[in-house]
C-alpha cells in the first residue's frame, strides 16, 4: 500500500534503498578526500566538513539497516544520529577555539578546490534524496544531514576566498564554528522529532502504520 508523502514515509521502498546506497558511497569517498585535504591544507573548516561526511556515511548505513523495522527502533537510531551530530559540533567547536589562540594560515587554493568537488557530490546527494525529505525522523535525519553538507561546502568555499583575500586564518575558524552551530541545531531538530516518535509509538504497536501524529 503506498504511503502519502506527508504521512511519515519510513524509507521502505527499493528506490529509496538504492538512493541511500548511492549517497553512502558518495559520502564515504568525500570523507577520505576532505580529511586528507584538510590535514594537508591545515583547514579546520575542511576537517569539519569531512567529519560531517564520515558521520553521514555511517549513519546512512544505519538508516539502511533499520528501514522497515519498528517505529521505535527507527526513532532510536535517529536519536543516535542526533547525538553524533551534537558530539561532532562540540568537537569542532573545541578545535576551532583551540586554534583561535594560535591561528595559522590554511591553504586557500586547496580549500577552494576540494570545496567545489564536495559541493558537487552534495548537490547530487540532495537531488537524489529530495523526494523523500518529509519522512519519519530516520528519513528526515538523512535529508537534513545532506542539506547541512551542501551548506557546509558553500561555507568552506566562502572561507577559502576570504582566507585568500585577507591573508588571515580567521575566516576558516569562523566557518568551522558556524558549521558546529549548524550541527547542533540539526541535532536538536532530529532529537525532538525522534523523541515524539518514541512517545507516539507507546501502546500503538497494533495500528502503528495507519496512524500519524503531529
Amino acid at each position: 500500500m503506498p504511503h502519502d508523502h506527508d504521512h511519515d514515509f519510513d524509507g521502505a521502498s527499493p528506490a529509496y534503498r538504492r538512493a541511500l546506497i548511492a549517497v553512502i558511497v558518495l559520502n564515504g569517498g568525500l570523507f577520505l578526500v576532505e580529511m586528507t585535504a584538510g590535514a594537508l591544507a591545515g583547514s579546520r573548516a575542511l576537517q569539519a566538513d569531512a567529519l560531517d561526511f564520515g558521520a553521514d556515511a555511517l549513519t546512512y548505513a544505519l538508516s539502511l539497516l533499520v528501514i522497515g523495522r519498528s517505529l521505535r527502533l527507527r526513532a532510536r537510531i535517529a536519536q543516535l544520529k542526533g547525538l553524533s551530530l551534537a558530539a561532532m559540533g562540540v568537537v569542532i567547536l573545541g578545535l576551532a577555539i583551540r586554534d583561535a589562540l594560535a591561528p595559522g594560515l590554511p591553504r586557500a587554493e586547496v580549500m577552494g578546490a576540494v570545496g567545489v568537488a564536495a559541493l558537487a557530490a552534495n548537490v547530487a546527494s540532495v537531488l537524489i534524496l529530495m523526494r523523500w525529505r518529509d519522512g519519519d525522523a530516520n528519513v528526515r535525519s538523512v535529508w537534513l544531514c545532506s542539506r547541512n553538507d551542501a551548506i557546509g561546502n558553500v561555507a568552506v568555499m566562502g572561507a577559502a576566498a576570504l582566507v585568500a583575500a585577507t591573508g588571515s586564518g580567521w575566516p576558516d575558524l569562523i566557518t568551522a564554528i558556524a558549521m558546529a552551530g549548524l550541527f547542533l541545531s540539526s541535532s536538536l531538530q532530529i532529537l525532538k522529532r525522534a523523541h515524539r516518535e518514541t512517545r507516539g509509538d507507546h501502546g500503538h504497536d497494533d495500528h502503528n502504520h495507519g496512524a500519524h501524529s503531529h
